[in-house]
């Protein structure tokens, strides 16, 4: 082969490869930019965080509603005045009873009481139903004297490792779970409509 002909070969190789590389770049980005636009929270998922409102106008004594928020079950529960009476008689019982350490949302400044809640509205609970040992969902509230978990405390239990927590949603000492269930932001919107997510702050 003469070096005219080596010359036109390699010529056409090297344009062959140009051509091939460009085409494959812009594939690349025609591939990469729908790949980058997926990457962005759709429109459901921000939703998702949004804060929640619920009715408690239907919400009696003693009963539990579940709301979802964040993809999480809140529990907003009416206590009984012997429910809450009973808080102050398992004090000793309990591994964290002033909720000094938080689980994954920081503790609201009006929840910090023995009530875990707003004092104006003492009796309404309102808790990340969450176990803190390994994320299962606890179960109750049970009335005093039904459970022997619980002894004869009213309170919730998670069956799937025998964590019991009181009816503010304080863990007992020595259960597998290590920290209290969260209180997350909520607010009044009216004595029958609270928002969860959400306070005079801002959103969690």
């Amino acid at each position: 082969m003469s070096n005219n002909q080596k010359r036109a070969v390699d010529s056409n190789r090297r344009n062959l490869l140009i051509a091939t590389s460009v085409a494959g770049g812009v594939g690349g980005v025609a591939t990469l930019v729908p790949f980058v636009s997926s990457l962005e929270p759709s429109e459901r998922a921000k939703a998702g965080g949004a804060p929640v409102e619920a009715d408690i106008s239907g919400l009696k004594p003693g009963e539990k509603m579940t709301v979802s928020w964040r993809g999480l079950p809140v529990w907003i529960v009416r206590r009984t005045p012997e429910e809450l009476a009973s808080l102050s008689k398992v004090t000793a019982e309990l591994a964290d009873p002033d909720s000094k350490e938080t689980f994954s949302y920081p503790m609201p400044d009006y929840a910090k009481n023995e009530f875990r809640t707003r004092v104006e509205h003492k009796d309404l609970l309102v808790v990340v139903g969450v176990c803190t040992h390994l994320g299962c969902i606890p179960s109750g509230p049970y009335q005093a004297k039904t459970l022997p978990a619980l002894g004869n405390d009213p309170g919730f239990l998670c069956p799937c490792h025998g964590s019991t927590y009181d009816m503010s949603g304080r863990v007992f000492k020595n259960k597998p779970a290590p920290k209290n269930l969260d209180v997350p932001r909520f607010m009044f919107v009216s004595d029958t409509k609270i928002v969860i997510g959400k306070d005079e702050k801002g959103e969690a």
